[in-house]
């Protein structure tokens, strides 16, 4: 070989990929998918099936299918859902097993998967807990890529399901790991051909896609050069002053000038960027009171490009009525009535779910009209109800007062304290029919029971908050300095960051006197949206957190619903891919295992 090939040989092999680019129809691709007793395998999840297909150039290479022994009882709802039963996985193959079977058949590949953090996550997961090392995979999230691509007019989310309708995937995905790993492929290749037309042909290309920016946009950075590099919250505006977006960040300047940088993927903030003339900051003292203020601003001006959180009054209640004969209501206000809530509800559907799983357990009066005491006096005839054996019907004298409180009692208690009633009779009802494999009808149920678990953990976390007076908490920030925040009934009242050198008591009194005042009022979420104290409940129970003082008791039932959440947290996180579009609207929650 001479010099010169010597040399270009060594320039050719310290060239990074990034410069040589490798192109797409070259790389082996391992498309996988899992299945899995729940959402995560910290928390004790364990796979149930594993499903990939090796794919290059178009072609598939190869297919690697096992059902895996998880040696722990498949959960009615997982078995519901995925149709893989305890007896199917009796003689599969544990994961010490199937693990490494899977790691032979992908080794040199790019692995694929869609919201790749779930099915990677426990591949690593139990590759650790034996004392694997993990392969260094190149992974590709075929969920992260479609949100760059597809827009509400090829399809009405990122689901799965969604992405392989709208690329004619020849696979219906089915929640069973090899039909959903084929028809990921097919929404792979569906991704690339759309993006081969914008010049993407290489891996690298793909992996960093991004929206292109117009000349445009790129002219308006301008706009952030006024604005701190603090936290705060930034307001884009048109030529008329009109909020069009709200937005938060711990860096002003930086983030708004992502706007006008190929890091801003979203389409409809190119649109927003274009309109807007101006960008406003408000500085804040914490990250918390940042969004926060994010959250009121965006339910006081209502941004066109906000689609979360605009309309936090729009929201639902149970209610369980006083009055001589209880019964169980949908309202939209929660009122000083001394009567029992369960919410909020973001849609009224997820509302009459709660409801009918509420009205399956307890026998309560259906009907919507007062009962006077004494109502078999009237002479009115029960409803059809009470044919059914469904209500007590205390209309026409069937039952007596003691024992309808009776039942009034257990349901209060299972609204607020202990919803194990509830569970078990739907979960018996779900047993019964998945056992006729009646699994439509189970799934109803199983939606029922979710939103009531759901609701009812969020009403006692809640509760537990708004209830106090008043709660002092501070917390020690990356920068060494201490966070301080002043909550009342689950209101966010002050917030202020002790400056080095003061007193730090002087400077808490100080703060608290000058905080907003905030009125006791009734429900879970009277003085303050639903989502702003479930923000400030996160920021409570994160790490560090130090209650400097606490005006009244901040608990939450042993028995409550929040330890019932896993399950349906992970039956949610296998139906859905990715969180639909139509959907980001809902109120987040944040559920901690009971300790």
């Amino acid at each position: 070989m001479s010099g010169v090939q010597e040399a270009v040989s060594r320039w050719e092999s310290q060239r990074s990929f990034d410069e040589l680019g490798r192109p797409l129809r070259d790389i082996t691709f391992c498309v996988v998918d899992l299945e899995t007793t729940g959402g995560s395998a910290e928390g004790g999840s364990m796979i149930t099936e594993i499903g990939a297909v090796k794919v290059r150039g178009g072609e598939v290479l190869g297919e690697f299918q096992t059902l895996v022994n998880p040696h722990t009882e498949i959960p009615a709802f997982i078995a519901v859902l995925t149709g893989i039963s305890n007896s199917m996985v009796a003689d599969a193959p544990p994961i010490e097993s199937a693990l490494p079977a899977f790691l032979e058949f992908a080794a040199g590949t790019v692995l694929v998967a869609h919201n790749a953090p779930f099915d990677i996550g426990f591949l690593r997961y139990f590759a650790e807990q034996q004392g694997r090392a993990w392969p260094r995979f190149e992974v590709l999230d075929t969920a992260r890529l479609a949100r760059r691509v597809v827009t509400r007019d090829d399809a009405p989310n990122c689901k799965l399901s969604s992405l392989a309708k709208a690329f004619n995937s020849a696979t219906t995905p089915n929640h069973r790991a090899l039909s959903d790993a084929r028809a990921t492929v097919d929404v792979l290749h569906g991704l690339m051909e759309r993006l081969g037309g914008v010049g993407v042909h290489t891996l690298e290309e793909l992996q960093t896609f991004s929206s292109r920016v117009t000349s445009a946009q790129r002219r308006k950075r301008h706009l952030a050069e006024a604005l701190p590099h603090a936290p705060g919250v930034y307001l884009f505006r048109d030529e008329r002053s009109r909020v069009l977006y709200v937005g938060t960040s711990r860096d002003l300047r930086t983030r708004v000038r992502s706007y006008f940088t190929a890091s801003e993927t979203r389409s409809r903030m190119g649109e927003m960027v274009g309109i807007a003339t101006t960008v406003d900051g408000i500085e804040c003292a914490t990250a918390l009171e940042a969004e926060v203020r994010e959250l009121r601003l965006i339910a006081e001006h209502k941004p066109r490009y906000n689609r979360r959180s605009r309309f936090p009054e729009k929201v639902h209640f149970v209610k369980l009525t006083r009055e001589p004969w209880p019964r169980l209501s949908l309202v939209r206000r929660v009122l000083d009535d001394d009567a029992d809530y369960l919410g909020p509800f973001a849609s009224k559907k997820t509302a009459e779910k709660c409801l009918a799983a509420l009205h399956e357990t307890f026998p309560v009066r259906q009907c919507s009209d007062r009962l006077p005491r004494d109502p078999a006096a009237s002479g009115r005839a029960p409803c059809v109800l009470a044919d059914m054996g469904r209500c007590l019907t205390p209309c026409d004298g069937r039952v007596d007062d003691a024992t309808y409180a009776a039942v009034v009692r257990q349901l209060r208690d299972s609204l607020l304290h202990r919803p194990d009633e509830v569970v078990e009779t739907i979960n018996a009802k779900m047993a019964a029919l998945a056992a006729d494999e009646r699994f439509e009808e189970a799934g109803v149920h199983r939606d029922r029971l979710a939103a009531f678990v759901r609701a009812a953990s969020r009403t006692q976390r809640l509760s537990a908050l708004t209830r106090c007076p008043e709660v002092v908490a501070a917390r020690r920030e990356d920068d060494g300095r201490w966070a301080v925040h002043v909550i009342r009934h689950g209101r966010l009242a002050a917030a202020g960051v002790i400056p080095a050198g003061a007193d730090a008591h002087s400077y808490v009194a100080t703060l608290r006197l000058s905080a907003e005042t905030v009125a006791a009022a009734p429900g879970p979420v009277p003085a303050a949206s639903a989502e702003e104290t479930e923000k400030i409940l996160r920021w409570l129970e994160s790490p560090g957190i130090r209650l400097v003082d606490v005006d009244g008791e901040w608990t939450c039932p042993v028995a409550g619903a929040t330890r019932h959440l896993a399950i349906h947290d992970a039956v949610n996180q296998s139906r859905l891919s990715l969180v639909p579009f139509a959907e980001r609207r809902a109120l987040t929650t944040l559920h901690q295992p009971a300790r």
